[in-house]
């Protein structure tokens, strides 16, 4: 009413009370998305710990001790979903906390958490961050940023404090080679690093799409180029990819975490882009992957940690080979098909970048997607396109050695392109000479 006479709405966020969002009522205001201010909310710090300690645990299972130096993938719409599951985890793995002004629910600041009440070492953590969560939420890049200094400073046992350890180690050799004390110290406490200001993206599903790679070390210096740019209080897109580099060389894990079952790492390149291309990276600068783990808050009250294979698999048998989830694709025709198409295409990346996908998953796509007589009738009606790029991919995938297909299935492959090829061909309508087109 106040509206349409004219007045003044109040602004107010919006987001669901059940992720401690009591502030959204009243409703009626005129609402935004999310106060970077109250990011992380203390709903989300809960939610974070939780994740910290589920994949501390996980680590712990697999390795018998703590990773030293991990990587976690940021991105800027989970955050807001989520209110800032993903930063509570991060502070939480270094060993602090927010500090909260009572009434707004404002982050006003951190708080070391003494070794005492933590009861394991404070973790070296290093964020690859999206353009978008760089352009939404320079004031958690200034909050991490001040986390890790804060980290750094304190006079702790290296076996207690991995990131002091790393950073002392790290000013020493610059200091060595005659680099001043206060450079040597910005750049050793560089822990932010995105692509340069004003780009977007990781840059590896890029070369991977265009087949302009040819092995993982290719991909580590797509990697480090795009994502080479240090992020803090000081600096806006620092150039020291020699810094990124030296970061990802030391990772012991890495990190993606998601909110929801909505959507899976396997419905968009970003996915293997940013996560994979991290992976691939280490690999290339360890000689070995790192271990590699994907949360799953999409329920609060049970986070889980599933290894990146075990959460490709976990989507194989949900989704991608789910018979309901192939007749749902069919309905949408021609979308249907290019949406499978691409499945397919980001399965590939997947396995290129963090080589998550056994013989039995590409014999699986090959049987159900490229080889299955309904299937490809279905797919030459509505896109035959796509039957040939799932073909083309899979036979891909056989050249570049990452699946060890029998020459039989190679051999059927090989006709269905040739076959589809051939249709598309016969398909497109002929020009005429003598009409000079």
């Amino acid at each position: 009413l106040c509206a349409s006479d004219g007045g003044f709405v109040s602004p107010g966020p919006s987001g669901a009370p059940t992720r401690g969002m009591a502030d959204i009522l009243p409703t009626g205001r005129n609402f935004y998305s999310v106060d970077p201010q109250a990011i992380p909310s203390q709903a989300a710090w809960k939610v974070g710990v939780a994740q910290a300690d589920a994949l501390l645990e996980r680590y712990l299972e697999d390795e018998g001790c703590y990773p030293e130096s991990l990587g976690m993938v940021i991105w800027g719409s989970p955050t807001m979903r989520t209110k800032g599951d993903d930063i509570a985890e991060v502070l939480c793995l270094m060993g602090v906390r927010p500090v909260w002004e009572e009434r707004s629910g404002r982050v006003t600041g951190i708080e070391l958490i003494p070794i005492e009440e933590l009861q394991r070492p404070r973790i070296d953590v290093m964020l690859r961050i999206s353009g978008f969560f760089r352009d939404a939420f320079p004031n958690i890049v200034h909050l991490v940023d001040r986390a890790v200094e804060l980290v750094a400073e304190q006079k702790e046992p290296p076996e207690q404090n991995f990131l002091a350890k790393h950073v002392s180690a790290d000013i020493s050799e610059k200091t060595a080679a005659g680099i001043d004390l206060e450079q040597a110290k910005t750049l050793a406490c560089y822990r932010i690093f995105g692509c340069r200001p004003g780009a977007y993206g990781a840059g590896v599903s890029d070369a991977i799409d265009s087949k302009n790679w040819k092995d993982e070390k290719d991909l580590a210096e797509i990697y480090v180029k795009w994502g080479g740019y240090a992020y803090g209080r000081k600096n806006f897109g620092a150039t020291v990819p020699d810094e990124f580099r030296r970061r990802l060389s030391r990772l012991d894990l890495t990190v993606k975490n998601e909110d929801t079952r909505e959507y899976d790492m396997l419905d968009g390149d970003d996915f293997y882009s940013y996560h994979g291309g991290m992976i691939a990276a280490v690999k290339a600068l360890k000689g070995e992957l790192p271990r590699s783990y994907c949360g799953d808050s999409s329920d609060p009250d049970r986070v889980k940690t599933r290894s990146t294979v075990e959460e490709t698999k976990h989507i194989f048998r949900a989704r991608i080979l789910n018979p309901k989830w192939i007749e749902s694709m069919k309905r949408h025709g021609y979308k249907g098909a290019g949406d499978i198409s691409r499945m397919v295409d980001i399965a590939f990346g997947w396995d290129a970048t963090a080589e998550v996908l056994e013989d039995w998953m590409y014999e699986e796509l090959a049987n159900k997607y490229a080889l299955d007589r309904d299937m490809q009738e279905w797919l030459k009606k509505v896109n035959p396109h796509a039957l040939q790029n799932i073909a083309e991919r899979l036979l891909e995938a056989v050249e570049r050695g990452m699946w060890q297909a029998t020459e039989e299935m190679k051999e059927e492959l090989r006709d269905v392109y040739l076959d589809i090829e051939g249709w598309i061909e016969d398909d497109q309508p002929q020009t005429d000479a003598s009409s000079g087109s």
